[in-house]
């Protein structure tokens, strides 16, 4: 018998149904047995609609269930500051291992994680590290006064060490795909447990395997460390349901309010990826509408990356369910800009560069109050009208968009030019669902057209 690594990842929003975190948990408990390590990478306790009323604590029915054996941090685990995740990592039964996020100090480990461990299973001893996206302080404010260190420096400057302790060389790695492809280049890496990008990923890349589950706890990934690493998939939706974590997290659900039904749906909205990403979307129409509404703005902003994945809006839609749509802490704020910085913040969320687009992904971002025609060939726009009229390259226009759009780089808008704000972005959302209902269309406000 060889090691086995058991492993998860970006749990986030899966915590809002408890039926699939209790499979989660059960699944991970049918695989584990005495030669099992098992591992999490990160996004394992925000976002999410209960992650929002308790600061990421309701993780901890799922890791006091599950045992973990380790975790590493993922940027969204900072959404509510650093202090309530010292508090988890304090609270969970796991090591963190983290070997590039260091305090405001920039020496010391963050909530004093490990930066390696090493255990012995089946006879053999084997190593792992740590690491984070290094832009973890730019995309998520509450990480804004950590220092992360280059991750690929990190790792190696470890593997001489590890690899003296250990038979095998394992990364928890909450990284983009390039810090990846760098640290599977490195001598002695065995596998890469991957997190932070919600595409599923099983390949090997100089030898190294390389792996992720997605998002929202569908699939865990069981690692063989035999001489060459091997995985196998197992979707959760087919797992055991451990009731223990699904009763506590449905306790936590009614406790909060957040089972109240706000309206009903009869033609489901879905929230998928690839369809916010490929054009105008009614998830995205939902939210822009409701902006507009709460602050009777000229236009509305969001960033496809504000929204999230998850089944679809039917049937009986509960405030969780609206909350999860959009499930981020920031206000709701009202920015001045002119007509020429907002033609340009459209041309800014259409492929922008450096994106990947062969997949059909198109936009970025949407809008509430404009007309756009682009064209899906080009990647480019080719005109931009307000709804009532002409777009005046000099006209002041009143925007709406949570607060980390506001801030987040490159657009147009800037924080000093705020007019106004409301209260938490999401509770927008719900309150225009219970006033005005859920009958959302497409209206043509993304339209593609012909090549000029």
């Amino acid at each position: 018998m060889t090691p086995r690594v058991v492993y998860y990842s970006d749990i986030e929003n899966a915590y809002d149904d408890p039926e699939r975190v209790g499979r989660l948990a059960g699944t991970i408990d049918a695989l584990r047995d005495d030669r099992t390590v098992v591992v999490g990478a990160g996004d394992d306790t925000a976002p999410g609609v209960l992650a929002l009323r308790t600061e990421g604590r309701q993780s901890l029915s799922f890791f006091d269930a599950v045992e973990p054996d380790f975790e590493t941090f993922g940027n969204h685990d900072f959404d509510f500051g650093t202090e309530p995740l010292r508090e988890i990592v304090a609270d969970s039964p796991q090591r963190w291992l983290s070997a590039n996020v260091y305090d405001d100090s920039g020496t010391n480990q963050f909530a004093d994680a490990d930066p390696t461990a090493v255990v012995e299973r089946a006879g053999e001893r084997v190593g792992f590290v740590g690491v984070t996206d290094p832009k973890t302080p730019e995309i998520a404010t509450g990480a804004a006064d950590l220092t992360l260190t280059d991750p690929v420096a990190e790792v190696r400057d470890v593997l001489s060490d590890l690899r003296e302790r250990a038979d095998h060389m394992v990364v928890i790695a909450h990284l983009r795909e390039e810090n990846e492809r760098e640290i599977a280049a490195l001598d002695g890496v065995d596998a890469i447990l991957g997190g932070h990008v919600h595409v599923e990923r099983h390949e090997r890349v100089d030898g190294t395997l390389l792996l992720r589950p997605n998002a929202n706890g569908q699939v865990v990934w069981a690692v063989e460390l035999g001489e060459e690493a091997t995985a196998t998939r197992h979707e959760v939706p087919d797992g055991p349901r451990h009731e223990g974590v699904a009763e506590a997290l449905r306790n936590r659900m009614e406790a909060t309010g957040l089972t109240e039904v706000v309206a009903t749906v009869e033609d489901p909205i879905v929230r998928e990826r690839d369809r916010r990403y490929g054009g105008e979307c009614r998830v995205a129409n939902l939210v822009i509408d409701a902006y507009r509404w709460a602050t009777g703005a000229d236009v509305a902003f969001v960033q496809n990356g504000s929204l999230r994945d998850g089944a679809p809006l039917s049937d009986a839609v509960t405030v969780a369910d609206l909350v999860g749509v959009a499930p981020f802490g920031g206000e709701l704020e009202v920015v001045q800009v002119s007509g020429a910085q907002l033609r340009d913040l459209v041309a800014t969320v259409l492929a922008p560069e450096g994106a990947p687009t062969g997949d059909g992904r198109k936009w970025w971002g949407h809008f509430g109050g404009l007309r756009i025609d682009y064209d899906p060939d080009a990647n480019a726009v080719r005109d931009v009208r307000l709804e009532d009229g002409p777009l005046d390259p000099d006209a002041q226009l009143a925007v709406a968009a949570n607060a980390f759009d506001v801030r987040a780089d490159p657009t147009p808008m800037d924080p000093d030019d705020a007019v106004a704000s409301w209260d938490i972005q999401y509770e927008a959302i719900v309150e225009y669902a219970r006033e005005n209902g859920l009958d959302v269309e497409l209206d043509g406000r993304l339209s593609p057209v012909g090549g000029e």
